[in-house]
């Protein structure tokens, strides 16, 4: 079988044109908005699910950082439902490409940036430089300040895109190897493939977890320039 390894995380097309814009704008099909004086149970659950993690993620708070609540709580469904969807055979994973988590995580970090040095000036630029620092090393560490707050963006990027890559590479080699093995000793095959259902449920908390942590660092970063 000379399958590529990471033919998986090549961006799907059909005639020709590339269906990561289709991808992208699906999960929010199944976030359906209720009319009804009662809601089912699906759509309680997503609710109570919200309410729950936007308490938690809110409290930390005061008023100017809450008026980013609708925007955390939309990404945290959309990057917990594309990771989901992810693990669907024959499907494709968005948050697998570093460009597109590149290109959510720089403009929510530079708007907290931004932010903070428009509301505390004094309190974003003092992070630059912390107090009691001896004259010879202030140079050395306002520059060290500056490369960290930088790459807090590419943390973002780089964490979410590995974890999320590197568990897909995980069900894919144990899948490969489950097939290969069932020729040769079954009950080799299936202890793999009892290996496989667990990687797999593992994988469905990591997608969820990640959705998270991306989510709670950008809150964070708010938090620290509100």
């Amino acid at each position: 079988m000379n399958e590529n390894l990471f033919a998986s995380f090549i961006t799907p097309v059909i005639l020709g044109l590339p269906l990561v814009t289709l991808i992208v704008l699906f999960p929010s099909l199944l976030f359906p908005t209720s009319n009804r004086l009662v809601s089912n149970r699906f759509v309680t659950l997503q609710q109570w699910m919200l309410q729950l993690v936007s308490k938690q993620m809110m409290s930390i708070h005061n008023s100017k950082g809450q008026t980013w609540a609708l925007m955390l709580m939309s990404l945290i469904l959309f990057i917990g439902s594309t990771n989901l969807l992810g693990l669907l055979p024959h499907s494709f994973t968005p948050t697998t490409q570093l460009s597109m988590n590149l290109g959510m995580a720089i403009p929510l970090w530079a708007g907290a940036v931004i932010t903070g040095f428009r509301n505390k000036t004094k309190a974003s630029l003092a992070h630059f430089l912390p107090q009691g620092t001896p004259t010879p090393l202030i140079p050395m560490l306002v520059i060290i300040e500056t490369i960290s707050l930088f790459i807090q963006p590419v943390a973002l990027a780089v964490r979410l895109t590995a974890n999320i890559t590197a568990g897909h590479l995980l069900i894919h080699l144990i899948g490969g190897a489950t097939l290969a093995l069932m020729s040769i000793s079954t009950t080799t095959a299936l202890i793999t493939f009892t290996i496989l259902i667990l990687l797999t449920i593992l994988e469905f908390a990591v997608a969820m977890i990640q959705a998270y942590v991306f989510t709670l660092l950008v809150s964070l970063y708010l938090h620290d320039n509100t």
